[in-house]
């Protein structure tokens, strides 16, 4: 014979388990994030598909990368981006900094104390019409 278990009746949160995100889904938000920061022009509005300055590989660029480290609850934040040039680089990165943070902090509730960004290429709009014309070309 068995006896029943007995299961308290309704336990708090925090006593009825973790939930755990994976490094790699917050650096996927970090990603997304930095994407629609510069997908935005200066005053906010989004920028076309394809136009300079948007990004991913519709406006010559590569997508932004992000690679995260999470201890506890804090997430530290590494974004690899291609940018236009010339353009405001500083006003740039802070908007990607910006958006990181807040949706980071937003989705997946964690804090995030510091978000290095790493500008691989600039690309200047001479390569950017002959990436474009190129492209026409195949």
């Amino acid at each position: 014979m068995t006896t029943p278990r007995v299961v308290p009746p309704h336990a708090p949160p925090a006593e009825r388990g973790a939930t755990r995100i994976a490094d790699r889904v917050v650096a996927k938000i970090a990603a997304q994030a930095a994407r629609e920061a510069l997908a935005a022009q200066p005053d906010g509005s989004p920028r076309p598909a394809g136009a300079p300055g948007s990004a991913g590989a519709a406006g010559g660029q590569a997508a932004p990368h992000a690679t995260v480290t999470v201890h506890h609850d804090i997430a530290r934040v590494r974004v690899s981006l291609e940018l236009d040039y010339p353009s405001d680089l500083a006003a740039r990165c802070a908007a990607v900094r910006s958006r990181v943070v807040r949706l980071v902090e937003e989705y997946a509730g964690m804090s995030v104390p510091e978000v290095d960004i790493d500008i691989e290429h600039l690309h200047s709009a001479h390569t950017r019409t002959a990436a474009l014309r190129d492209r026409k070309l195949r």
